[in-house]
């Protein structure tokens, strides 16, 4: 089978990672070549697995747009028509020429520009929506339009329930799974000393690193000894937030116990060095892959309770409502607070620390769990069924 995936960003963002872990876990039987509208350490990872890629440039003024851009301003963007559309022609030209099997798209821009061109070349066109379709995230009426193209394609595939709850239709859930070599064999994991708290993301401000630092200051009071490390970096034009960051830091006193790595090409040596790791996203994340990574590694879990993040620790549904503000709820597998409730938070790593011994058993149960739900080639077998569905001719 010829699978043609689309995708916007060279970036490695959560989205691009799973797609390589997804890539390296397909069959022979699957043939996947990725056709990327900017260039990036995407290509280079997908090309080091033997998968073939190529970039269709998108002119970068389009292609940076973000949500809240083309929400805002979206009569003065009247003039780059032009330029998409003659974008969407070379791009519909170059899907007829590769002549795949099923066009599958996995940003949402990708799904969005790939509409046209799938039709054209009349190929199945296979949504892999990784974002949740809310007005939390989107303005209101690109939310409506999203909501309605999707109808469009063939199959729709979503990475949790959140996600699925946010778009109409039938949908298929495929959790992004983590990759052998990414969990320990066993939930053996020793917690340094002094410990050690991480957050492990891109900065944005839906990632929740200025709600940790604000939490540092009262968990500091309990723990002085604690340190802070933050990996990540900056993507999509948030280097200012990431100022923000630092100068709330050093506002409250707490920059001396915080270290910025920056990028981490391999997350596991920096997850497997912290005490905890914290999941702080103040809006809800669709689903939260660097918990799972965490979990399959053997670190405890502090992590927000919205969006796909319960489905991860909270299997079996024990939590029905958001924590109340200041409160911890505690279940089999880690640590769940209110988004953006920074009290929360840092009751949650208090009682990590305060506690090591329920956190390591909690942290066991957590490592059996996602290393039985999460696994890749789950991901992988969950996708070639649906690309063999939609081109059989069924949705």
């Amino acid at each position: 089978m010829r699978v043609l995936v689309l995708d916007h960003t060279g970036a490695l963002g959560g989205a691009e990672l799973a797609l390589v872990r997804t890539c390296e876990a397909l069959g022979p039987d699957v043939d996947v070549r990725v056709l990327l509208f900017a260039d990036g350490p995407l290509r280079d990872r997908l090309e080091s697995l033997g998968v073939r890629v190529e970039v269709l440039p998108l002119d970068p003024d389009l292609n940076e747009l973000d949500r809240a851009t083309v929400a805002r301003a979206a009569p003065a963007h009247a003039r780059s028509v032009a330029r998409l559309l003659a974008f969407e022609v070379r791009l519909a030209r170059r899907v007829r020429e590769l002549r795949p099997d099923v066009v599958h798209t996995t940003s949402l821009k990708a799904d969005l520009l790939g509409i046209v061109p799938a039709r054209v070349a009349r190929r199945p066109l296979v949504w892999h929506v990784h974002d949740r379709i809310s007005d939390d995230y989107l303005a209101r009426h690109l939310v409506t339009a999203v909501r309605a193209l999707s109808r469009l394609a063939d199959a729709v595939v979503v990475n949790s329930h959140a996600t699925a709850a946010t778009l109409p239709g039938p949908v298929t859930i495929a959790y992004p799974g983590f990759t052998p070599d990414q969990a320990t064999g066993e939930a053996v994991h020793r917690a340094p000393r002094p410990p050690v708290v991480g957050l492990v993301g891109r900065y944005a401000p839906t990632k929740g690193q200025l709600e940790l630092v604000r939490a540092a200051a009262t968990v500091l009071e309990r723990h002085p000894e604690a340190r802070f490390r933050f990996v990540g970096a900056p993507f999509f034009g948030a280097e200012g937030y990431v100022e923000s960051v630092r100068a709330e830091a050093r506002r409250l006193g707490v920059d001396e116990a915080v270290t910025w790595t920056g990028f981490a090409e391999d997350p596991r040596a920096e997850i497997d060095g912290l005490t905890v790791l914290v999941h702080a996203s103040p809006v809800p994340e669709p689903f939260g892959q660097v918990v799972v990574e965490a979990m399959v590694r053997g670190v405890p879990v502090v992590a927000t309770a919205a969006g796909g993040v319960p489905e991860i620790l909270d299997p079996d549904g024990a939590v029905t409502d958001v924590p109340a503000p200041g409160t911890v709820h505690e279940s089999d597998l880690g640590l769940l607070v209110a988004p953006g409730d920074v009290a929360g938070l840092a009751a949650a790593v208090v009682a990590v620390l305060g506690d090591p011994v329920a956190a390591g058993r909690r942290a066991d149960r957590a490592h059996l769990s996602a290393t039985t739900r999460f696994s890749v080639a789950s991901t992988a077998g969950t996708l070639s069924d649906v690309w063999e569905r939609v081109t059989a001719g069924g949705r």
